[in-house]
């Protein structure tokens, strides 16, 4: 029998891992793909869902694709990037940085999860069976033999994404971060990628976002800030 508490557990991870991205990039955002993706949610019985658009593919009757699903205003992300020759690659940390094996990559799951509150068995499942997918790296940084930060890289063709970058409480400081955002760089360029994206929460009025600052050092460039819409079922 699930508890009220694995309950919870699971209608966050819902709310958190629900997310239609690309919306957009190879069809027009019309009333009839919103219907598509809203009715898909609620055929799984989903409460609740992210719909992302970049700001080119926003159509001009949006407010009333919006309204008509009770859309509301959620997170906004920056979506940055730069070719990858721009880029540099010499963070320094007194922190051991390495590519992670398949156990260590497992071990990392369990670091994004507990990092970002999420320690369900299902969001750990998910981030590790990520590290599987061809195209994917994933590193860490190590304070001796425990694992305290990281982050993973996925390229495809030439271009190459910058994902779940994470630093233990106990080590933020320390230039984990950009060390990690230098290897995956490094890394990234290796495999023949032409172009470097990532993607963080924009700031709120007054204050910092050091994952946006660390990709400033590196290079990248905030390429737009998306709104997200949230649908509740």
């Amino acid at each position: 029998m699930t508890s009220l508490a694995e309950l919870a557990a699971l209608a966050e991870t819902a709310e958190a891992w629900s997310r239609a991205s690309g919306l957009g990039a190879t069809e027009p955002v019309t009333p009839e793909l919103v219907d598509e993706v809203v009715g898909f949610y609620r055929a799984q019985g989903t409460p609740t869902a992210l719909l992302a658009v970049a700001p080119p593919f926003l159509p001009e009757d949006w407010d009333e694709i919006r309204a008509a699903h009770g859309l509301e205003p959620d997170r906004t992300g920056l979506k940055m990037g730069a070719p990858v020759d721009d880029l540099r690659t010499g963070a320094r940390t007194d922190l051991r940085v390495s590519r992670l094996d398949e156990e260590e990559a497992a071990e990392a799951a369990h670091l994004v999860a507990r990092t970002i509150g999420m320690e369900h068995p299902g969001v750990v499942a998910l981030l590790a069976s990520a590290a599987g997918t061809p195209g994917t790296q994933v590193f860490g940084a190590w304070d001796d033999d425990r694992l305290v930060a990281t982050g993973s890289l996925f390229v495809h063709g030439t271009t190459a994404s910058l994902k779940s970058g994470v630093t233990a409480v106990t080590h933020r400081g320390r230039g984990a971060q950009s060390a990690l955002v230098a290897v995956r760089i490094a890394a990234a360029r290796a495999a023949g990628a032409r172009w470097v994206g990532a993607e963080t929460d924009q700031a709120a009025p007054g204050e910092h976002n050091p994952s946006t600052a660390n990709l400033e050092r590196a290079g990248l460039e905030v390429l737009y800030a998306r709104q997200d819409w949230r649908w509740r079922a």
